[in-house]
């Protein structure tokens, strides 16, 4: 799918509509593969970045040697940051063939052991008990079919193993522009409240551990967001930066401002859970 056509995607679809499972995971994964989304969101792609990271990791009691499984790893940042400061042996799998590719060129560059491969989170092609840990940063909230991935997190979990959540919650109800496409690729949508993410894992026979709020990163990265809008906007009125056909700007300031809104309500925030498989 090119950026133009992604763009038409989230532009076409209306309020309440729910994609097609395979619609909306070619459309996620050409969209986080897009050097805009890399314009928006920074080299993380997910709320307080490294620090954050570097959290769930303690939360997880990750050790040196440890084998750990990055769903949805996108261009590698975690999974080859974790690496180096933990000193884990991390396996990072996304949908997106582009963003493998990126990822594996990052970890030869960085001298890293982590490795990558296209991979679907719903049908892991992976032995059963072949991790220590599994990690899912930002990206649970846009698996089409989280009682299938709670399950194959548990499949390849070795028992006592450990899974751990990054994700945006949803407690109520959304304002219209976020109920589209656009918002579940945005992961607000499909976004669960931390409760059902945890019931999610808990009918996987996972058991919850831990649990934090950090709302506030939410909020910092949302508004991070509008300044690089900005930046892209002025760039593109200059002749400096070509937009893609569809780019709308209008259309992501109006999201941008009705996210925002989300979590002053207390409406949208984001978590970190942990769980463990029986021993």
């Amino acid at each position: 799918m090119t950026t133009e056509a992604w763009i038409q995607a989230l532009t076409d679809t209306r309020v309440g509509d729910r994609p097609e499972p395979e619609t909306l995971k070619a459309c996620c994964a050409d969209v986080y593969a897009s050097d805009w989304a890399r314009m928006l969101l920074g080299d993380s792609f997910h709320p307080g970045g490294m620090q954050l990271t570097d959290r769930l990791a303690e939360m997880l009691t990750l050790r040196p040697g440890d084998r750990v499984l990055d769903l949805a790893s996108g261009a590698g940042a975690s999974a080859i940051h974790l690496a180096d400061r933990f000193g884990i042996r991390p396996v990072g799998i996304d949908f997106s063939e582009t963003t493998v590719e990126r990822a594996r060129a990052a970890a030869s560059e960085a001298g890293s052991a982590a490795e990558f491969a296209v991979g679907d989170a719903e049908d892991l092609d992976f032995e059963d008990a072949s991790f220590d840990a599994v990690i899912c940063e930002c990206s649970f909230c846009v698996f089409p079919d989280k009682v299938a991935v709670s399950s194959e997190i548990a499949r390849v979990l070795r028992p006592g193993g450990r899974v751990g959540i990054g994700d945006v919650c949803r407690d109520g109800d959304l304002p219209p522009e976020l109920e589209t496409l656009f918002g579940w690729v945005a992961c607000i949508s499909d976004a669960y409240s931390a409760h059902d993410i945890a019931a999610a894992l808990a009918g996987a026979g996972l058991r919850t551990t831990g649990e934090e709020r950090h709302d506030d990163a939410l909020a910092a990265l949302i508004s991070d967001i509008g300044g690089r809008l900005m930046t892209l906007e002025a760039g593109a009125k200059l002749g400096k930066l070509t937009l893609p056909a569809g780019m709308q700007f209008d259309e992501a300031r109006r999201v941008r401002r009705a996210a925002a809104d989300a979590v002053r309500r207390g409406v949208l925030g984001y978590a970190l859970i942990t769980a463990r498989k029986p021993e």
